[in-house]
């Protein structure tokens, strides 16, 4: 029986299939588009390869598709009537009960059976790395950190996918709120792999958690050969970016890059890249900006996907584009879909996170785009501490707490927009957008004085952004 490169037996696999998993292993670490094309080279040289098909499934699954992960599941299960439990090892039942879950709708108990691979097989990267994005994609910050975290002390520094793994390490410890060790893990990641673009990302948002919007320009433009282009994350990095430009209020580098990067005739119509074109495009809206005709085409594309219920962080943002393309009954409908999904009940983790929380983000969306603004606060008051259990990262999810502020805003509620201010300026100091926010409140209690002193302290802010984005 062939094994991969850390000794773990590979039922069904022979040598050449050995190599090609190794390789999709690899891409899949880097983001790379390639990890498709070495997924199929294994079941080429050895279809009934265990670790080969649970491969498949985890790529069927990781793109949060409903078409995708309809395809992986009838695969899958045509490829287990053919295998029998005694003919895997006890690693390979655990990860076939793994996707079987996932596949079926318990990203949960996905996740808690991968974490159990990686006690006993700490050097297990798909487990590691599938476990890490379902940690992402139902927002458990403490899981994201310690997954990879009670793993690391097992792995030799010199091995060629320690970075990688670092890397991860860094993502779950900024969403933890780690952010110096965070950082300090993610560049030595960088460092070990320059084309380490999870590990990019996890830099990325620690100074987005900051507030170092112009530091993160500075180290996005120092590396864009590395990310900017040939992954799966470019588009989502060029989000971020934008998110930088944003609060150095450069509203047109903002749009340009939308239009070259994140949503253009080009664009293949993946959720996870509509979903950032749809958060990047709701904050222009929250700030008052113009976005031109680009939210009608936005607007479309999703439209054109008819996604049933699957992924509730993906229909908020679906309602983002209705809505602000002033779509309302588009949104309403999926709103009314999703209600009717909730009511027939059935398995699955997408149900409790769309009852709980995606049904009533996507109710406020709507409020707001229809001007019902102490609506919008009053549904998203009740959620606001409980929006990761429906995935994301903080900073994502950081249009909705902003929608939560500005309604306070627009309703008059002051005291209310007093609270969610002083708590985002306290954790956030260094934030234009909180200080404008902090004068429009002044102005409206009468406080000349105090907004005249805000408005001073966001241009200040912007100003060492606007220097960097020039450069």
């Amino acid at each position: 029986m062939a094994g991969d490169r850390h000794g773990h037996p590979m039922s069904r696999t022979g040598d050449e299939a050995v190599d090609h998993y190794e390789q999709a292993l690899e891409h899949l670490l880097y983001f790379r588009a390639e990890v498709a094309d070495a997924s199929r080279q294994v079941l080429t040289a050895a279809p009934r390869s265990v670790m080969g098909n649970v491969l498949a499934a985890h790529l069927g699954l990781l793109g949060t598709e409903e078409k995708d992960a309809a395809d992986a599941r009838n695969t899958f299960e045509r490829f287990k009537e053919h295998m029998h439990r005694g003919e895997m090892t006890p690693r390979e039942r655990m990860h076939v009960a793994a996707a079987t879950s996932w596949l079926r709708g318990d990203i949960h108990q996905a996740g808690r059976v991968l974490g159990e691979i990686s006690v006993e097989y700490p050097h297990d990267v798909l487990a590691l790395a599938v476990g890490h994005q379902i940690d992402f994609f139902t927002g458990n910050a403490p899981r994201l950190r310690d997954r990879i975290g009670g793993a690391l002390s097992a792995w030799d520094a010199s091995d060629p996918h320690y970075g990688p793994v670092l890397g991860m390490y860094a993502f779950g410890l900024e969403e933890a709120g780690h952010y110096d060790r965070a950082r300090e893990a993610g560049l030595e990641a960088v460092e070990r792999g320059p084309r380490d673009v999870w590990a990019i990302h996890a830099v990325v948002h620690t100074y987005e958690m900051r507030g170092q919007f112009a530091d993160g320009i500075r180290f996005l433009d120092a590396r864009a050969a590395d990310w900017a282009t040939g992954n799966y994350l470019n588009v989502h990095n060029w989000w971020h970016y934008c998110l930088y430009a944003l609060e150095a209020g450069d509203v047109p580098r903002v749009l340009e890059i939308y239009d070259a990067a994140l949503h253009h005739a080009g664009s293949t119509g993946a959720a996870m890249e509509l979903l950032d074109a749809a958060a990047l495009l709701w904050r222009l809206h929250l700030a008052g900006q113009d976005a031109g005709d680009r939210w009608q085409p936005l607007a479309d594309a999703w439209a054109a996907r008819h996604d049933g219920a699957y992924y509730a962080f993906n229909d908020v943002h679906a309602v983002m584009a209705y809505t602000g393309a002033g779509r309302i009954g588009d949104a309403e409908r999926l709103v009314r879909a999703r209600e009717e999904y909730v009511a027939g009940g059935g398995p699955g983790a997408n149900h409790a996170m769309t009852a709980d929380i995606g049904l009533p983000v996507c109710r406020a969306l709507v409020a707001y785009g229809q001007d019902r603004y102490d609506q919008a606060v009053d549904l998203l008051l009740p959620v606001r501490h409980r929006l990761g259990e429906y995935g994301g990262s903080h900073a994502q999810r950081d249009a909705v707490h902003k929608t939560l502020l500005e309604a306070a805003l627009r309703a008059g509620r002051h005291e209310l927009a007093r609270t969610l201010l002083s708590e985002r300026i306290n954790l956030r100091p260094v934030c234009p957008y909180n200080w404008l926010a902090q004068a429009r409140l002044a102005d409206d209690l009468g406080q000349g004085a105090q907004a005249a002193v805000a408005r001073t302290k966001a241009a200040d802010q912007a100003a060492e952004g606007l220097a960097a984005l020039k450069r």
